[in-house]
């Protein structure tokens, strides 16, 4: 199914995160191919949206294709996109390639491989905060581009979480030098 699609988000989202690997995201015209992702259901003690729906959590119980942007440990923005009620993709980490001068002076670093591989860096690189949550991704300022092929996908344990740590709900483009962390 293609990111463009009507009822693409409106999936569970280990499809949606799986299918996500090797679609552009944009944010300003600043972005790149999303290499790495992980996916969270209301049924999963992992998930914000476990005990139900609080003011922090709001958006991941709106429509799906949606931003649900959340502050981590009080110092890094994660950008995650909704998918069913209450679910929602968290994108992990980018392959840099549009907008790159920008993300490194948003970064402070030169090196590409340091400018998107990990939720917060991401979301400093493409200059996401508070202010974007609730967004449509299908609309600008977003912009989701299909991907041009089929592309390698690894699934693995999702990391930095102390709930569900072995559901296999996290994905990554074999072999990329962008994610996060090897699976």
């Amino acid at each position: 199914m293609n990111v463009c699609d009507s009822g693409f988000f409106d999936r569970p989202p280990p499809q949606v995160a799986k299918d996500l690997i090797g679609v552009a995201l944009l944010f300003n015209g600043v972005g790149g191919i999303i290499v790495e992702t992980e996916a969270y259901h209301p049924e999963d003690e992992a998930s914000h949206s476990f005990r139900g729906q609080t003011k922090r959590n709001s958006s991941m119980f709106g429509p799906s294709g949606f931003s649900y942007i959340y502050l981590s440990y009080g110092v890094h923005w994660c950008l995650n996109i909704v998918c069913l009620r209450g679910s929602a993709v968290l994108i992990r980490a980018l392959e840099p390639l549009s907008g790159l001068e920008t993300m490194k002076s948003r970064r402070g670093v030169e090196a590409p491989r340091l400018l998107c591989s990990g939720p917060g860096r991401l979301c400093q690189a493409l200059g996401l905060n508070k202010n974007h949550d609730g967004l449509p991704l299908t609309n600008e300022p977003f912009e989701l581009r299909p991907r041009e092929k089929r592309v390698p996908i690894l699934a693995g344990k999702r990391i930095g979480i102390s709930k569900n740590m072995d559901v296999a709900w996290r994905f990554g483009l074999k072999d990329s030098e962008f994610l996060s962390r090897k699976f």
